[in-house]
């Protein structure tokens, strides 16, 4: 019964209007009950009502779209008509506004302005000058620009105070406040400018942007106060507008140093915004505003803010500080700019998102997950920067002894694999949160996930057996970073690690990147000791005592020896006569020493026994091989015969020269 009574009375209400001064007779208000009251008439209604409902939403639509563009172009029509106005507008709203100070007593406003800025200014450099030292010290300081600001908050703190001491006239009080605080955020603005941009033509023209940006949100903001009509208002702006467009193109064609294909996409790209504002789309102007100038502005905090955080003497910082108030002074800037972007959209209610619920829902939704993702990123960055210091400070000489350096090589080795799983983590729960304010219902996603997870288990056996036989691998703490490691045909230094393989560095420089899956037993070579044994050969007539006694003194000189005695855990023994050969004794030595450094050890243990034994007159056996004693009188017995025949050959023939001649 309300909804019909609301139907009939919204179809009645054009002739309501054009009948106000005669009320209705009673007749009709009678009539109108008694129909309203029909059962016939109720059924009929109820039986419209889906139809009805069925096609609003459609038809809703259609009248969002219809209203946004008649409420624009009612907008620039109402504009243009009011250009005409503006200068009659200004002047009556400036004679108003004088008229109301001068009868309180009080100069015009613009006096008043000018009187209070120069005694802001002269206050400010008496301050500058009485701290000069400390201005000096500031100058020469990374944060010599942030000082900057320290003037301006003098200058702002003066202004405040004689603008809170006075009792001015509403108009006037009104027309200061506004002027000030945009003269007040074009100094601060200014100062920011200096971040960014360095070139001089550029900047000075950036200067005088903001100047006209300042004192034209000031100028409108003054129009509803100051009686000024708003369609004259909103034709004040479309000017200033107009006139930042002519700066911006004027700068970008002649102060940049780029291409001409670049300032006409810059152009093209300004001149999309400036009409995007002019149809009230000040969400769509403020996102393209901000892929303008948020890039700069964030190297340009992240810079400062690097600077600010260096040590005086350029040594390295925290990692971890750094990445906090870097990344943090970013994600601040940004969580700002969305702020103010949300705030736009709000206040912007001719805007077609405000009007269509499910825009609207979309819009607000990315702007939460804006938000979200900046929390995820610091996230990240912050434990990816405790995880890589942790990696950095962590000595990866298996030498070390003690179960410190045990449990660092153990964290060592599962940092890279939590760092991973970490990460996997933080993007899943993220995207999900994301699609959760974007109205996703993600509870079937979830599920489905899991539906799908199991799917590739079972296509991707391989994959899933690398996976768990990488964790149980890490739960027996088989091999650590830094270890020497070989498992069939795979030998190396354990470099690095991933959620399925691990990196082996081969001692002549190659890498095998095994899945865990297939490497099956490991023999680790650099856990807690080594134990080395080799063989020497002396002659059968070699004293043993001797050697025995020699080799203990030769232990005892590598355990004095300072670069040495640091890798033997037991020095160089002889064992004793491990076999008899052919050829010599065979006695065994062996040694104890940290892994990895066997080698250097068993090389200065041969060089010193060799030293020893050639001291003492000890050889080493040697394979000989000896010819028979009758064999060899034999042999010079025939070798001195055939001399012997050659010789008196010789000599007959010297003969027979001699008698023929």
């Amino acid at each position: 019964m309300r909804w019909l009574a609301i139907v009939l009375f919204l179809s009645l209400f054009p002739t309501i209007a054009q009948a106000q001064s005669a009320a209705p007779p009673q007749a009709k208000i009678n009539d109108l009950v008694r129909l309203l009251q029909d059962p016939e008439m109720k059924a009929w209604l109820d039986s419209q009502k889906p139809s009805t409902a069925a096609a609003s939403p459609a038809a809703k639509a259609d009248t969002d779209l219809q209203d946004w563009d008649q409420q624009t172009r009612a907008s620039v029509n109402q504009i243009v008509s009011a250009i005409p106005r503006i200068p009659s507008e200004i002047a009556a709203a400036s004679a108003r506004t004088r008229a109301d100070a001068i009868s309180h007593g009080y100069a015009p406003v613009m006096i008043i302005f000018a009187i209070m800025v120069a005694i802001g200014i002269i206050i400010e450099r008496l301050f500058l000058r009485l701290y000069a030292s400390r201005s000096r010290k500031l100058a020469n300081a990374t944060t010599s620009r942030l000082s900057e600001f320290i003037p301006i908050g003098v200058f702002t703190v003066v202004i405040g105070l004689i603008f809170f001491a006075f009792d001015w006239p509403p108009l006037a009080r009104t027309a200061l406040l506004a002027y000030l605080l945009a003269f007040i955020a074009y100094r601060c603005l200014s100062v920011v400018t200096g971040f960014i941009v360095d070139s001089g033509p550029l900047r000075r023209r950036v200067l005088l942007f903001i100047g006209v940006l300042a004192f034209a949100t000031a100028t409108a903001k003054l129009g509803p106060p100051l009686g000024v009509d708003p369609a004259v208002t909103k034709a004040i702006s479309f000017c200033f507008s107009a006139i930042l467009f002519l700066i911006a193109m004027e700068a970008i064609w002649r102060t940049s140093k780029q291409s001409r294909t670049t300032k006409g996409i810059l152009s093209l790209w300004l001149l999309g915004i400036w009409v995007l504002w002019c149809l009230s789309l000040k969400g769509l102007v403020w996102i393209g505003i901000y892929i303008l100038i948020l890039p700069p502005i964030l190297r340009a905090v992240g810079k400062t803010v690097a600077e600010a955080l260096t040590p005086p003497d350029g040594s390295p910082g925290d990692d971890i500080k750094t990445v906090l108030f870097v990344r943090g002074s970013r994600a601040c800037v940004i969580a700002l700019a969305v702020g103010w972007l949300a705030v736009v959209w709000h206040l912007n209610p001719e805007s077609l998102a405000h009007q269509d619920p499910t825009l609207s829902a979309i819009v607000h939704g990315l702007l939460k997950g804006i938000i979200i993702l900046l929390i995820a990123d610091l996230v990240w960055q912050m434990a990816k920067a405790f995880i890589d210091k942790r990696l950095k400070t962590f000595s990866a000489d298996p030498s070390v002894e003690g179960k410190e350096a045990a449990s660092q090589h153990r964290i060592a080795t599962l940092l890279p694999i939590f760092k991973n799983a970490l990460a996997v983590l933080v993007l899943v729960a993220t995207a999900l949160t994301v699609l959760a304010e974007l109205g996703v219902q993600i509870g079937p996603l979830i599920a489905g996930a899991g539906i799908f997870g199991v799917a590739i288990g079972f296509g991707s056996q391989t994959l899933v057996k690398d996976v768990i036989s990488g964790i149980f691998y890490m739960l027996d703490d088989a091999f650590r970073v830094g270890e020497y490691i070989q498992s069939g045909s795979y030998k190396g230094t354990v470099e690095s690690f991933s959620l399925r393989s691990v990196r082996l560095r081969h001692h002549r420089g190659p890498i095998f990147t095994v899945p865990f899956g297939s490497l099956g037993a490991v023999q680790n070579m650099s856990r807690d000791w080594v134990i080395d044994k080799f063989m020497l050969r002396v002659p059968f007539d070699t004293d043993i005592a001797q050697v025995k006694r020699l080799v203990k003194g030769v232990g005892a000189e590598m355990m004095a020896d300072p670069e040495l005695a640091p890798f033997i855990i037991q020095t160089v023994k002889m064992k004793g006569v491990e076999q008899i050969g052919d050829f010599g004794i065979e006695l065994s030595f062996a040694f104890t020493a940290h892994p990895g450094h066997q080698s250097a050890v068993r090389r200065r243990a041969y060089t010193m026994i060799r030293d020893a034994f050639r001291t003492n007159g000890i050889d080493f056996a040697q394979p000989t091989v000896q010819v028979g004693g009758e064999e060899k009188a034999a042999s010079a017995a025939a070798a001195s015969a055939s001399h012997n025949r050659a010789v008196q050959k010789a000599a007959l023939a010297a003969g027979g020269g001699e008698g023929q001649s």
